[in-house]
């Protein structure tokens, strides 16, 4: 090849690679940023003032400024979950006993959707403590690879849903296998959160909604609301985080039945995309006693304002199902929001709030989670509450806060040993 026309070409696939092209052909700055001297000077919208201009100034005045919050994240971000009530059967499908070597009592509870009868169940895996005073506190999650992954017990059956090819030898055409098997093991500390007292629920979040671009069509979505096509910018149709959150809700509904589970006191854990949906799910269902969001990021608990590591743009190109069609009308004008995420967690207020995140997962932007948190904290207030109570970004492996607590732990974007150990401390004093 001819040397001008090799360093053309070169030069050419450089700029296409850090740079986005803009919908009126106008090259954009790169699509994504990890240096903070670059990410400027940032304009939050104003927690505690309405959208007509009224400062809040009392809980009264807050119940209405959160009730348009809620309307304008379902508008704008996750979309509006339908109001509509779905009859369930909750069906015990197996107990066993004597659990994990006799330390827990093991049931499998089937949530069956009554009108629905061709819809897949939400199968959920539940351990309680076998020597716990009944009913015990709980941590609740869905889980990304099925409720055979979680566990090392060998006769937990293997989901059937559809599960990502991506995870490598433990599925095979979407389906898992024997080899997947106990692989997330090590997210799901069982028998320490027992033995600390507490009850463990979860459920695979692809038993509510595949996670894929036409997932929607053997989830719930498929029989609430009109998902098939974007109705253009006007869109507020609810995405796969939607679906996933009020999942969550109706495994609460579940808990509610249960005497061996106490639903005053139910923590729920959400880890990355999961993350996202625990936060929507807890600022929507005020049954839950606590929210744990773990490297959220993007469209979590992370600003969307601050250009660093995932963008809005970004997240709705690689992931387009997850959010309302109309939060794509913002991928190139984030400064047009009229939200961002500290008023999503602010919704979490008065209860308590954990944010964590990972030195090694720049793309979830740390910084920003803990801003997020930290402007979280005049909702607080209101109660007479110290939400984070800092302002200083912390050190590495150092929990601060107060009702509202914040890590940045050493290491990838996982959920660990360290995770949890200061997820048992805050349900410990905050929840029991």
């Amino acid at each position: 090849m001819n040397r001008s026309i090799h360093w053309l070409l070169l030069y050419f696939l450089v700029i296409q690679a850090a740079t986005a092209q803009t919908r009126t052909g106008v090259l954009a700055e790169p699509v994504y940023n990890y240096d903070e001297a670059k990410v400027g000077d940032l304009t939050l919208p104003d927690l505690l003032r309405t959208t007509a201009g009224k400062q809040v100034t009392s809980r009264a005045d807050w119940a209405a400024r959160r009730a348009e919050l809620l309307q304008l994240f379902a508008e704008n971000v996750y979309g509006k979950t339908p109001a509509q009530p779905v009859r369930l059967q909750f069906q015990t499908t197996s107990i066993q006993q004597n659990a994990l070597n006799g330390l827990a009592i093991r049931k499998q509870v089937s949530i069956v959707f009554t009108d629905y009868p061709k819809l897949p169940p939400i199968e959920v895996l539940i351990y309680v403590p076998k020597n716990a005073a009944k009913p015990a506190p709980v941590f609740m999650g869905l889980n990304f690879c099925g409720n055979h992954c979680v566990s090392p017990e060998a006769d937990i059956p293997l989901s059937t849903r559809w599960v990502d090819n991506a995870i490598g030898e433990v599925s095979v055409n979407n389906r898992a296998t024997e080899k997947s098997r106990g692989m997330q093991e090590r997210r799901w500390p069982i028998d320490t959160i027992l033995k600390r007292g507490y009850a463990l629920v979860t459920a695979y979040y692809g038993d509510i909604e595949p996670d894929h671009k036409t997932g929607w069509r053997s989830g719930i979505r498929s029989v609430l609301g009109d998902t098939a096509r974007y109705n253009g910018p006007q869109d507020s149709q609810w995405g796969a985080i939607g679906a996933w959150a009020w999942g969550m809700s109706r495994i609460m509904d579940y808990i509610q039945t249960d005497p061996a589970l106490d639903a005053r006191r139910v923590v729920l854990m959400g880890h990355s995309r999961i993350g996202k949906a625990a936060v929507w799910a807890g600022v929507q269902d005020e049954r839950i006693a606590a929210v744990i969001s773990n490297e959220s990021g993007e469209g979590g608990a992370a600003l969307s304002r601050r250009w660093y590591g995932e963008t809005v743009e970004r997240v709705n190109t690689s992931f387009p199902h997850w959010f309302t069609g109309r939060y794509k009308t913002f991928n190139q004008r984030v400064a047009d929001l009229p939200v961002d995420q500290h008023e999503l967690l602010a919704l979490v207020a008065p209860r308590p709030l954990y944010v964590a995140s990972a030195d090694g997962d720049q793309w979830s932007d740390p910084k920003g989670e803990f801003m997020g948190a930290l402007y979280a904290e005049p909702a607080y207030k209101l109660y007479g509450k110290t939400g984070l109570g800092v302002t200083t970004f912390p050190g590495l492996n150092q929990s601060v806060g107060q009702t509202v607590r914040y890590h940045n732990r050493t290491g990838k974007h996982d959920v660990t040993n360290y995770d949890w150990a200061q997820y048992l401390r805050f349900a410990d004093e905050l929840v029991r």
